[in-house]
């Protein structure tokens, strides 16, 4: 992706850093966080910022304080980039770094500690349990229509969605392919019928910004990591055709969810919208502490539609960093 604006980028930062781009790693959507890495990679050095990109291996700690960077962005998705572990590593080193913290990051990848977390302060969630997936063989856990996701992954890794015409079986078979062949646990919800909706929320000098409401409107099954990531399955409508209600909804949740969860530097927080319940059928499904920064992307995509280009996204999420590090 590089520098979208085209040539030299603008820098909206007083100076120039020595920033490692932290990409790839060994989670599931190692291919995705590449992306997002060289993207970012390639903006920050059209900012004028030395950078130093760095494929995760088990010897990241030992690499980092070779590069020796000023600050570390932070474009792992998944485990371990994204769930505290890597966080806990940079804080140990005292090396600055950008999105959220340790705390921050074991609450929102696990979603039902997530759901511990906002559900008390009005957000509204869907219902559900974790179970053990060898239970589903015995029984659903909740009646059908219901979801079933890992309690840990994002980019909806590992999601089936149960219904009476499923080919899972009744009660699910053991031989079906599908999430409980791959995760000891996984989260059951009811199913929520409707639309897609996700906002991207960015922190600024002068404080939280939600930048919109986009739609995702997919040309089959369900918004899966697929569709994601492959260009033609999913169509981005932008702002969404939605009541302004709704919209503001949107954007209310996604700031309040980043600042209850402790976010820093953007998030993105994906809903679900029963358009036949009105407010009420509006449900926030996660928050995404490390969203992704690939051309399919929906945080640059947002961004962009707000006059914000992509190498001024990523140097205002590496200046939030350095703010909550002290350094600027």
């Amino acid at each position: 992706m590089g520098n979208q604006a085209g040539g030299q980028a603008v820098s909206i930062l007083s100076q120039k850093y020595h920033i490692l781009v932290l990409m790839g790693g060994w989670a599931n959507e190692r291919p995705v966080s590449l992306m997002s890495g060289e993207g970012v990679a390639g903006a920050l050095e059209s900012a004028g910022h030395r950078v130093t990109r760095l494929d995760m291996g088990r010897d990241v700690a030992a690499r980092i304080a070779e590069a020796a960077p000023d600050v570390v962005f932070n474009a792992l998705h998944g485990v371990p980039g994204e769930d505290g572990t890597v966080q806990g590593m940079l804080d140990l080193m005292g090396v600055p770094y950008t999105h959220s913290g340790l705390a921050t990051s074991v609450v929102a990848i696990d979603k039902e500690l997530t759901k511990q977390a906002l559900v008390p302060h009005g957000v509204p969630m869907p219902g559900g349990r974790v179970v053990k997936s060898a239970e589903l063989f015995d029984g659903d856990p909740i009646a059908r229509p219901y979801v079933l996701k890992p309690v840990n992954e994002g980019s909806s890794v590992g999601v089936a969605i149960v219904t009476d015409e499923s080919n899972y079986g009744n009660p699910i078979s053991r031989d079906a392919t599908g999430p409980w062949q791959q995760f000891e646990q996984l989260l059951a919800e009811p199913y929520i019928r409707g639309r897609e909706l996700t906002t991207a929320v960015i922190a600024t000098e002068d404080g939280l910004r939600a930048l919109g409401v986009t739609e995702l409107i997919i040309d089959s099954g369900f918004y899966d990591f697929e569709h994601k990531y492959t260009d033609g399955r999913t169509t981005h409508v932008f702002p969404a055709d939605i009541p302004e209600n709704i919209a503001a909804l949107c954007r209310h949740h996604a700031e309040q969810a980043h600042r209850i969860l402790g976010c820093r530097g953007a998030s993105r927080t994906d809903f679900r919208w029963d358009d036949e319940q009105g407010e009420a059928g509006l449900f926030v499904l996660e928050t995404n502490t490390q969203p992704g920064m690939t051309p399919l992307s929906l945080v640059p995509e947002q961004a962009k539609h707000c006059g914000i280009e992509y190498p001024a996204l990523c140097e205002m999420i590496v200046a939030d960093a350095l703010r909550h590090f002290g350094t600027i």
